[in-house]
């Protein structure tokens, strides 16, 4: 009887190794952590270690015996509360055939958190809570978040609702707008240079495309004179006017007096929270931000080393207490002070799937130098300080191991950001080619929802190739900052191609409230198939740029003009065909449409001929309320006596509820006469997940 068991056992190892020859993920390995488990048990799913740094040091150890095989890490259901940053360098990384994976086990949910909880609150007789904190956490400790039950909370605000307006600033006389400057003067009561620990209070100031945050200095109330400890880049206006910026004033000790505030002295150590109706304190969870960043993925790229065919499952990351470096206020175009509550570095084929990343104080996710080929896919990120994703490595002139491309930012829900950094962007690429950003759905941000290039005017940019397609982006603004779009493009960027995205509600605070926004020198790009409607200021705007052709959009419903072109230049700038535009206020056309030809060379011809600046045929107009608009300050006739629009027409394009945002079409459109293709929205935005 044992020989024959012998015998099976030996003929099953046979068939085995036979079945597993020349085959990949042989050996599949997994560990186990749990919030109850211990660093010092085997990491099994009956005995799992504590930590996942333990299950990393795990991993590690299981890679030297050279075993081939994915290798899975298993968290819990749970939370995991860190004191330091997770940290995964070229030595974690698996292979192709061996990749290495960290995931909430399935059907739990795995919280990885930054933050701290304040269990110590005590009630007292005015209905405030308060605790006082450790000498040694305090001295160390920059508090400046407060979650209640997953909720931010503010800091004691004035005024209360709305802001003040600066009375007066530096060279208001003949400014510049990048004027730097430490001090304004404020109307009489708006600051008060006996409020207590005026050294902590903020001044914060929304203005042209930025949002500064500085901390008082001196206030002098004769001269109503406030001196700050780091300057700004811009003047104290909101945008190019010379009135006076917007600002608020936040952590103000003696305006702690409405329910959800709270507020942090630092000198006595004493947080005190005045909770809203129906919070109690024995049920309440009060949360504090502590660990700067979350998660650092670092390899080294000018030595070639990289953190490869690492992976991120359905994982839930909060709290990061990440501020503004030494000097900084925060106020540059898309916040790129702002740094990641994860960053990488020098990562390659590494992947976050259906992972959550929530009330972080941060940009969430930081991909910089040397990443190629990360994958993002059906993640969300929501109620954020700063952005979603920030792209971006070496520039055009940099070491060439040090460039960021071909990444992947597919399936993501990012929403409400910018609450703390208002400048921040869903999604910014900044020096990075090759990325495809496809199926996101983007909602609720102060500035630019999508914003890609950062080489102004025509300066030799990396920002080539990157593909934007079928997302769905809205809310973009909301009366915050100036100078936007749904997208914003800046530089030239060759093959870069924005199709079959659905842009709306677009509202900046003044000027530049567009949804597809070509910014200084943006070139070569391809913008089709997309439907844009109720903007501010327009559906499209060039402000110039060379050779960018928009081609069977719809553009519907803006307010304050429909198709804007800033500037005239000596070379093809726009050619805009086979669009509808529809619209019921505001003019067809604004800005400079001026300048209708430049002078070239041919040299085939050996001659100097004229060609067009810029080119519009085979449209579709139509204004519900005007039987004749006016293209600029040319009837429709004398337009096309100019070379424009020859073949286009005004026609009602027979939409199913414009007014509504159902552009679908008739099918006695007179825009499929002119060979408008319709435009598929219904798979816009994240597609369901395997």
């Amino acid at each position: 009887m044992i020989k024959q068991k012998t015998f099976l056992h030996a003929v099953l190892i046979c068939m085995l190794f036979m079945c597993g020859c020349g085959t990949k993920n042989i050996d599949i390995s997994a560990f186990y952590v749990a919030p109850d488990g211990s660093d010092s048990s085997e990491g099994t799913i009956r005995a799992p270690f504590a930590t996942v740094a333990r299950a990393q040091q795990a991993v590690r150890e299981l890679k030297k015996q050279d075993r081939s095989g994915s290798v899975t890490v298993y968290l819990r259901g749970g939370l995991y509360e860190l004191s330091e940053p997770l940290r995964f360098g070229p030595e974690d990384s698996g292979t192709d055939s061996s990749p290495i994976c960290y995931r909430s086990y399935s059907g739990e949910t795995a919280v990885i958190s930054g933050g701290v909880k304040i269990d110590s609150m005590n009630a007292g007789e005015d209905g405030i809570w308060r605790t006082t904190l450790d000498k040694d956490d305090a001295d160390d400790w920059n508090i400046w978040l407060l979650y209640s039950n997953g909720e931010l909370r503010s800091r004691p605000r004035l005024p209360r609702e709305g802001y003040y307006k600066v009375s007066d600033y530096p060279l208001k006389k003949n400014p510049v707008w990048n004027a730097r400057s430490d001090w304004f003067i404020y109307s009489d009561g708006d600051i008060d240079p006996l409020w207590e620990n005026i050294e902590d209070v903020v001044v914060v100031s929304p203005r042209f495309w930025v949002s500064s945050r500085q901390k008082i200095k001196s206030v002098d109330e004769s001269a109503r004179t406030v001196t700050f400890r780091d300057s700004t880049r811009y003047r104290y206006t909101d945008d190019v006017d010379k009135k006076g910026a917007r600002y608020c004033v936040e952590n103000v000790k003696e305006a702690f007096d409405e329910p959800g505030e709270w507020y942090y002295d630092r000198k006595s150590r004493v947080l005190s929270y005045f909770p809203k109706e129906g919070e109690a304190i024995e049920s309440t969870e009060l949360i504090v931000p502590r660990v700067d960043q979350l998660l650092l993925i670092e390899g080294n790229p000018l030595e070639n080393s990289f953190v490869e065919h690492l992976s991120f499952e359905n994982l839930t990351f909060s709290f990061n207490n990440w501020s503004l470096p030494k000097g900084k206020v925060g106020e540059r175009q898309s916040a790129p002070d702002v740094e990641g509550a994860f960053v990488m570095k020098g990562a390659r084929n590494c992947t976050f799937s259906g992972c959550s990343l929530s009330n972080l104080s941060s940009y969430a996710v930081e991909i910089g130098s040397g990443c190629m080929f990360n994958s993002f896919t059906h993640n969300e990120l929501g109620s954020l300080g700063g952005g979603g994703f920030r792209i971006g490595g070496g520039s055009a002139y940099a070491q060439p191991q040090m460039r960021t491309g071909k990444n992947s930012i597919t399936d993501n829900h990012i929403h409400h950001i910018g609450l703390v950094h208002h400048a921040a962007t869903g999604i910014w690429i900044q020096h990075s080619f090759g990325n495809l950003l496809a199926h996101n759905h983007i909602h609720h941000t102060y500035y630019s929802s999508i914003a890609i290039g950062w080489v102004w005017g025509y300066a030799r940019s990396i920002s080539s190739h990157n593909i934007i397609e079928y997302n769905h982006i809205h809310d973009v603004g909301q009366g915050m900052l100036s100078d936007m779009g749904g997208i914003y493009l800046l530089g030239e960027a060759p093959g870069t191609v924005v199709r079959n995205n659905l842009f709306h509600d677009i509202q900046s605070h003044g000027y530049g409230g567009w949804g597809i926004y070509t910014d200084e020198g943006s070139s070569d790009v391809l913008i089709e198939n997309n439907i844009v409607y109720r903007t501010k200021c327009g559906g499209f705007h060039q402000h110039y740029g060379c050779q960018n052709v928009i081609r069977n959009n719809i553009f519907a419903n803006s307010t304050e003009g429909q198709i804007i072109k800033s500037r005239t230049e000596p070379h093809l700038t726009i050619v805009f065909e086979n669009n509808i535009v529809y619209w019921n206020e505001g003019p067809l056309l604004g800005g400079n449409w001026s300048g209708d030809t430049f002078e070239v060379y041919n040299p085939f011809e050996a001659k100097r001929q004229m060609d067009k600046t810029y080119e519009l045929d085979y449209n579709v107009y139509y204004n519900p309320a005007v039987a004749e608009p006016k293209f600029k300050d040319w009837t429709f006739e004398e337009w096309k006596a100019r070379g424009r629009d020859t073949h286009s027409i005004i026609a009602d394009p027979l939409f199913s509820d414009p007014e509504n945002g159902d552009f679908t079409l008739s099918g006695d459109s007179p825009a499929l006469k002119l060979g408008f293709i319709p435009i598929d929205m219904s798979t816009v935005g994240p597609r369901f997940k395997d």
